[in-house]
């Protein structure tokens, strides 16, 4: 078991999510940086998608309770009982008493805490996952606090998944994001003006930003089309443009259905740079992948 002795302002239990539920308005959730739970999962022998620690937003102090092997990946520093974690051999073996302090760096939101045999809470629907706006799932279906003692699975791999810390690539924090979009459903109906807005203009994460979804700070873009349509299917990623013009990017705990005209999607695979960027950072979108031209 491993205690929260200090939680961050932010932390959840998550996994990959639910790949069913969502005829019932359950949304996928899970990780919001799915790539780094994996590689930390990856690097302490569990299969990529065991439950992990999603932390956010905020220092904090892991205290483990009895000997267990984890790592900690997108923190900026990691003291181990006082001393300076080498962060090219990320892997703690940590023994019964072993005190974790987590600092994290300036360029992620997020960052993961990986212990070889996952976290153990109970699975819903098989997902360990926590899903805060329904109370459910992950640990008693709340975030974090500090106090908390997880349950650690047994492992399941026979051995370590190496002490090579795998490299992701992070832009400087002041410098802008570029996430690539594909036509969203509603891409026709606004109008060349609106279209030129979205992939020419500079927005900023709004402070009122969550895992539900990211609001954008910047331009408006307005078109005529009405801000509400009879509701339809959502997915993560889909950029929706209410009254006012401001963007609002859907995010893993998002709706599943919605009303409001959907200019673009953004492409699978960029989601999670979006994710980790921080209330200010710059963001730009540019044309990416699409069976159907810009």
């Amino acid at each position: 078991m491993i205690e929260i002795e200090k939680a961050p302002p932010f932390a959840t239990v998550q996994d990959f999510g639910w790949r069913t539920g969502r005829a019932m308005g359950l949304p996928r959730s899970g990780a919001m940086d799915p790539l780094m739970l994996g590689l930390a999962n990856s690097l302490v022998g569990n299969p990529a998608g065991a439950a992990g620690i999603e932390w956010a937003l905020g220092a904090g102090t892991i205290f483990a309770s009895e000997p267990c092997e984890l790592v900690i990946l997108g923190a900026g520093e990691v003291l181990v009982d006082g001393v300076s974690a080498d962060p090219a051999h990320p892997v703690v073996r940590a023994n019964a008493g072993t005190r974790l302090e987590i600092r994290p760096r300036p360029d992620h939101r997020f960052l993961y805490v990986a212990v070889r045999g996952g976290i153990d809470v109970p699975a819903v629907m098989e997902s360990r996952s926590t899903y805060l706006p329904g109370g459910f799932g992950g640990f008693e279906g709340r975030r974090l606090k500090s106090g908390d003692v997880l349950p650690v699975g047994p492992a399941l791999h026979s051995g370590l998944g190496g002490n090579v810390h795998p490299r992701i690539t992070a832009d400087p924090s002041d410098t802008d994001v570029t996430i690539r979009v594909s036509p969203g459903p509603q891409w026709e109906r606004f109008d060349e003006r609106a279209r030129e807005t979205l992939l020419e203009s500079r927005f900023t994460v709004s402070p009122s930003s969550d895992r539900m979804g990211y609001r954008l700070d910047g331009p408006a873009i307005t078109s005529g089309v009405t801000a509400t349509l009879p509701s339809e299917a959502a997915c993560p990623g889909a950029i929706q443009i209410p009254d006012g013009g401001q963007p609002i990017v859907i995010m893993p705990d998002g709706p599943t259905v919605g009303g409001y005209p959907k200019i673009a999607v953004v492409v699978a695979a960029d989601l999670r740079l979006l994710a980790q960027c921080l209330p200010g950072r710059g963001v730009r979108f540019s044309p990416g992948p699409s069976r159907t031209r810009f």
